[in-house]
């Protein structure tokens, strides 16, 4: 069995620490760089389900997407929350790795795992990496359909082949209008508008997207239609973990580790339950 510091040299190889984004807090965050790692568990986020998870299936190492502490702590009291997932860690000796917006512009990374969920064509990055002479890393991606679809049938094709979430994908944009192209980007992407809009796509799947950005967006008449196609956050970057897996896997098999890589799928989303609204005979919809 490879010791952890060896496991964690082979995912640093694959998204090095240095190409993080300055805010973002990536690395090994819980564990004994001599300890021996047999079972790998991958997970979106590093929250008290997932390493549950890790402890009942007897995981040595948790990697997870999502960082534990973003913005720093002063305290790992099994009282809070993050604390206790510290302590359960801790306790039975398994390790935490992150990989965050370094896996974010890896190639290949979280968008081109969502562009292989959805089946579309990586054509490039939506926002190259200015220090990769191939142009193969970067945020987010521009993809190709095989088949054009409408709006409606794509949307329907993110719903099925995405994993299961309260929200669903919401749209905004004409529902019949013709997708060819399309941006993907896994996570929070309405900060990217401005070069989704310079790719020329016919539509943008991503996560987060506010009222305003949003809005604003669609209704600039300057620039041709295009719709927006918003998912969980959750759910555009767990097709990662698979991705990430399949990797580690690779590897293993290289160095004779025999690693057993395994892919949490317990939903982590937040939003657990949806209410459709009831229709309503006043045209505007207005609330009473």
């Amino acid at each position: 069995m490879p010791r952890l510091s060896e496991v964690i040299a082979a995912l640093e190889n694959l998204w090095p620490a240095e190409r993080a984004e300055s805010w973002d807090a990536v690395g090994t965050v819980v564990g004994d760089p001599d300890q021996q790692v047999s079972r790998v568990l991958f997970a979106v986020d590093p929250v008290q389900e997932t390493v549950d998870e890790a402890v009942t299936l007897g995981a040595d190492l948790l990697v997870t997407h999502h960082p534990l502490y973003l913005r720093g702590t002063t305290t790992v009291a099994a009282s809070t929350s993050k604390g206790r997932v510290v302590h359960t860690l801790i306790k039975n000796d398994i390790a935490l790795h992150v990989a965050h917006t370094n896996a974010d512009t890896a190639d290949p990374g979280v968008s081109d795992a969502l562009a292989g969920a959805l089946d579309l064509r990586v054509v490039r990055p939506l926002v190259p990496d200015a220090g990769d002479p191939q142009g193969r890393r970067g945020l987010g991606r521009v993809c190709e359909l095989e088949h054009p679809l409408t709006v409606r049938e794509f949307a329907a094709r993110a719903a099925e082949r995405l994993p299961a979430t309260a929200q669903g994908i919401r749209v905004a944009g004409d529902p019949e209008a013709t997708v060819r192209t399309v941006a993907v980007s896994g996570g929070s992407g309405d900060s990217l508008f401005a070069h989704v809009r310079a790719a020329g796509v016919d539509a943008y799947l991503t996560a987060d997207l506010r009222h305003h950005p949003a809005s604003e967006f669609v209704a600039d008449r300057a620039h041709r239609p295009l719709a927006l196609l918003d998912a969980a956050h959750w759910a555009t970057e767990w097709p990662w973990c698979e991705l990430g897996a399949a990797q580690l896997d690779e590897i293993s098999d290289r160095h004779g580790w025999d690693l057993r890589v395994h892919v949490s799928k317990t939903v982590t989303d937040p939003w657990t339950a949806h209410a459709a609204s009831t229709p309503t005979s006043d045209a505007l919809g207005a609330p009473n």
